[in-house]
């Protein structure tokens, strides 16, 4: 077997020529490997990859890092000239062995994808030798050139769409997530309806209009959207944050409750009922047995509170339930919250009201932002990975990288 295939086999290079192999003349713990591309790969634009005519030599040689050899780092050595595309203008040729504008081989800049998501920070930037904003790079590129080769908006039928804060104070990611296949489509920074806006035009008209089924929560913008973009398609309320507004009601009636015994100088009364907060906030099938005797001495001592817990946990079966059980047990909560005299849950009652028809369809779909919930729960841990991440490009590449499915495989090996 010729030494050349060898080494091309080594280094993880295509259509390239290995000129020659030596120590570096400034450093010997460091290997040159002098190559060429080979002629039908030579000439073409570093963009787009069309044959263009040549420019100048640019910058002279150049070298591109790859995977170490052994405890060796190496690289890869060979000119660099420029040539004119007719659509791209004055470029760097293209290279078979890394993607444009990178300083790194195509398997070196796989494995360093792979290894920032599923393994530590730490490990990735002492093991490859590089910084961590080296790997923000990287992984930026990676997810590039993987999106260009598929478009991950095509065939999408039912999506979730939600904010995720990333930055102490007002700063917010758009996410949207596709029901069928779980992964994250679509990121992007901001939360009003320019933003998303900014996704269905990436979508397109006709691409928009194949969308049936949207789920979300209450936000006003992203009704707003959907329904001017996605003509075809019907919103569904997630059950979660409707369920969580009958809380914020609840501890609402808690808190008056408590500020009244306080007033009246029931001390020990008032005492009680702050330390009734989670018997109040968790499901009925969780209490424990103090939290059930708990809600027991409340139903005594105080009839609106727990009415008003009462009212919180049917609304809870409503979304158990779902179909037109729901739909059913919905309209006969909406009488009761609205005969209450219990003022949270008479203005939770209209607000729900204004969006029957959304929610009528989650009950009836059963479709909820479960899978996006879970979604920014991980990317809330990849926050905490990238810090140090200076733009949210590379955070959105990171999110894409382990929630989009676009992750390369590790170099030599077939995708999972």
């Amino acid at each position: 077997m010729r030494a050349s295939k060898i080494w091309r086999q080594l280094l993880g290079v295509e259509r390239t020529v290995i000129e020659r192999v030596e120590l570096d003349e400034d450093d010997e713990a460091v290997i040159v490997v002098q190559v060429r591309p080979w002629t039908v790969a030579a000439g073409r634009c570093g963009v787009c990859g069309v044959r263009a005519p040549g420019y100048d030599q640019g910058e002279g040689r150049r070298r591109w890092r790859c995977l170490d050899l052994g405890v060796t780092k190496a690289f890869l050595e060979a000119d660099a000239p420029r040539v004119r595309c007719p659509q791209h203008g004055v470029v760097v040729v293209a290279v078979p062995w890394a993607r444009h504008g990178s300083r790194f081989t195509s398997w070196f800049e796989d494995m360093t994808a792979w290894l920032a998501r599923h393994t530590s920070k730490h490990a990735v930037t002492q093991l490859l030798r590089i910084t961590w904003r080296t790997v923000a790079s990287i992984v930026t590129r990676v997810v590039a050139a993987a999106r260009e080769g598929n478009d991950a908006l095509d065939g999408l039928t039912r999506i979730g769409i939600d904010e995720i804060s990333y930055k102490r104070g007002q700063n917010y990611l758009t996410v949207v997530v596709d029901h069928d296949s779980g992964r994250l489509v679509w990121a992007a920074p901001g939360r009003d309806k320019k933003t998303l806006a900014k996704f269905f035009d990436a979508l397109g008209r006709s691409r928009s209009w194949k969308i049936r089924l949207v789920s979300a929560d209450a936000a006003d913008w992203i009704a707003a959207v959907v329904r001017s973009r996605c003509m075809n398609a019907r919103l569904a309320l997630d059950p979660f944050h409707i369920v969580a507004w009958a809380s914020d009601a609840l501890d609402e009636v808690r808190r008056e409750v408590w500020n009244e015994a306080r007033r009246s100088g029931a001390t020990a009364h008032a005492k009680e009922l702050k330390g009734a907060r989670y018997a109040l906030w968790k499901n009925a099938d969780r209490l424990t047995d103090r939290q059930r005797a708990k809600l027991a001495w409340i139903a005594t001592v105080n009839g609106p509170l727990y009415r008003a817990w009462l009212l919180k946990e049917e609304l809870r079966q409503v979304f158990q339930l779902k179909g037109e059980q729901g739909i059913a047990l919905l309209k006969h909560w909406l009488v009761w919250a609205a005969r209450c005299r219990i003022e949270p849950f008479v203005k939770l009652a209209r607000s729900i009201r204004a969006r029957l028809p959304e929610i009528h369809q989650t009950l009836r779909t059963g479709l909820s932002n479960a899978i996006v919930e879970s979604t920014n729960t991980k990317l809330r841990l990849l926050m905490r990975v990238a810090f140090g991440y200076r733009d949210t490009d590379a955070l959105i590449a990171m999110a894409m990288l382990d929630r989009g499915g676009v992750c390369p495989p590790l170099p030599g090996r077939a995708a999972a």
